[in-house]
């Protein structure tokens, strides 16, 4: 897989490249808990940016991960894109009525942890100020669609002892891998950005 790097964000149709969240939501993948996260997009098309959550070092589960906000399903969820809603205002204070959700990806399903993660596409406002929750967020991370796209490679590593083969991003000090790079893999083939 290669970055096209001719690719013209302002030619996508964002919503007719990406799934209604109700049908991704019917979508089969492995995990018995469900959870979604929100891939929050500023400054869409002209300079596109993702924003990403680097989990504190002390967390019990996926610590030290850089990830997209998200988490577990609750009761008060009236479905996966308000998880993703509900999540992200908890983790970076960005709040619903900052997001306009475009569509969703197919979810992802996790092996080790078991969950399957539905992907909420949203376009962030430019009044939105985020600010991480220190209970569960080191740091907000964002990086450009074009930085993402030419730090992208496949890497062979080795989690709990096993050999894993999966789509990494690297950028400085940070390596996004696992379900996070799977699901920014998928959205940069959606796009056209990536052949």
């Amino acid at each position: 897989m290669r970055h096209d790097p001719d690719v013209d964000f302002s030619a996508v149709d964002l919503p007719g490249v990406l799934l209604d969240a109700e049908s991704a939501n019917g979508m089969k993948a492995h995990g018995k808990t469900d959870a979604a996260v929100l891939m929050p997009i500023s400054n869409w098309p002209r300079d596109p940016h993702l924003t990403f959550t680097e989990r504190r070092a002390d967390l019990r589960k996926h610590a030290g991960e850089i990830c997209f906000p998200g988490g577990t399903a609750e009761a008060q969820d009236r479905d996966l894109e308000a998880t993703a809603l509900r999540e992200s205002d908890e983790e970076i204070a960005l709040r619903p009525d900052q997001v306009e959700v475009v569509g969703a990806l197919p979810p992802v399903g996790t092996f080790a942890t078991s969950f399957r993660i539905q992907p909420i596409v949203g376009l962030v406002t430019g009044e939105a100020r985020m600010i991480a929750n220190p209970d569960e967020v080191a740091a907000i991370l964002t990086f450009g669609f074009d930085d993402l796209l030419d730090s992208y490679s496949m890497r062979r590593l080795v989690r709990r002892g096993v050999p894993i083969r999966t789509p990494t991003f690297e950028l400085d000090r940070h390596m996004i891998w696992g379900a996070t790079a799977r699901i920014l893999t998928d959205f940069f083939h959606q796009i056209g950005a990536m052949r």
